[in-house]
């Protein structure tokens, strides 16, 4: 009968001592292997001295360098719970963008330690996660400096844009290539960060008239005329030359910028969210939007 006792008590105890088993918290301790599956926390992740923890990412997660040397477990919004299983991680974040559906109950259910951090979509949002990272990474002097290095950044960038005397601003639309869906679609015209970006850099948003679409419409695109067109990283290269993102893009040829050949290639990740560098970015986006000023940083 005492066998029987000692067997019924030893049981659960064996069982919570497995990984898999384990009620985990949602904690970080150092040397951890992490999974991150959202471009945006992976550079701040990396800006809080944390990156040598990173074992994976998805594959929108390409900044900084270091990040493009991992293993992907997909795009972010096309993940394989395998994938991800299999890189044995003791923690995975995301930002509750991850797709398909089935992907977290099933990393859940393996019994992985999961972290969901909001998004980036503005300034405010963007320090606010900073903020929430450095106390979670235990690195809250790291993520004071990341946010007063933001405020002085953009500083600069609304002092040079005022210093400018602008005459004219161009509008500007931005087509990205979805490595999900492998189509082009346009990024901008929707009030995200590539509509704030644009304005902060001395342009305006061209209007394009297909809410909700994927996939670009030539139609759509030539009737928004735009002046500048940014064609995001993968995209452009893609195509190989800017002639031939001009021919080879549905409607890019009919618009002011296919015409004057204003396409100016641009990360992709320096437009989709905001975050440590985004000083910086609206700098570099402001050379290009207005080759002849004097910006100066």
């Amino acid at each position: 009968m005492m066998k029987k006792i000692i067997l019924a008590v030893s049981l659960p105890l064996l069982l919570a001592s497995c990984g898999r088993f384990k009620n985990k918290e949602t904690t970080y301790n150092s040397g951890q292997r992490i999974v991150c599956l959202s471009k945006h926390l992976t550079e701040i992740v990396f800006a809080l001295g944390k990156g040598h923890n990173i074992v994976a990412v998805d594959l929108s997660s390409t900044y900084p360098d270091s990040a493009k040397l991992l293993k992907t477990v997909g795009y972010h919004r096309a993940l394989n719970a395998e994938g991800i299983i299999a890189m044995d991680p003791d923690l995975v974040i995301h930002s509750n963008d991850i797709g398909p559906e089935n992907v977290l109950p099933q990393i859940t259910k393996a019994g992985l330690n999961i972290k969901a951090f909001g998004g980036a979509n503005t300034i405010d949002s963007a320090k606010l996660l900073i903020t929430e990272m450095g106390k979670f990474f235990s690195e809250e002097k790291k993520a004071d400096s990341l946010n007063r290095k933001i405020d002085k950044d953009l500083d600069i960038a609304r002092k040079a844009l005022l210093e400018m005397h602008l005459k004219d601003t161009p509008t500007v639309m931005v087509i990205h290539f979805g490595r999900a869906n492998n189509v082009y679609f346009v990024m901008s015209g929707r009030g995200g960060p590539a509509d704030k970006y644009i304005e902060l850099a001395g342009g305006k948003t061209a209007h394009y008239d297909a809410k909700g679409a994927r996939q670009i419409s030539a139609e759509a695109v030539a009737t928004a005329n735009p002046d500048i067109i940014i064609a995001t990283d993968f995209g452009y290269d893609q195509m190989g030359s800017m002639e031939k993102f001009i021919s080879g893009v549905p409607g890019v040829a009919l618009t002011n910028a296919g015409k004057n050949k204003r396409i100016v290639r641009f990360e992709e990740h320096d437009l989709v969210y905001f975050g440590p560098r985004s000083g910086e970015n609206i700098m570099a986006l402001m050379k290009l939007i207005h080759p002849q000023a004097d910006v100066q940083k």
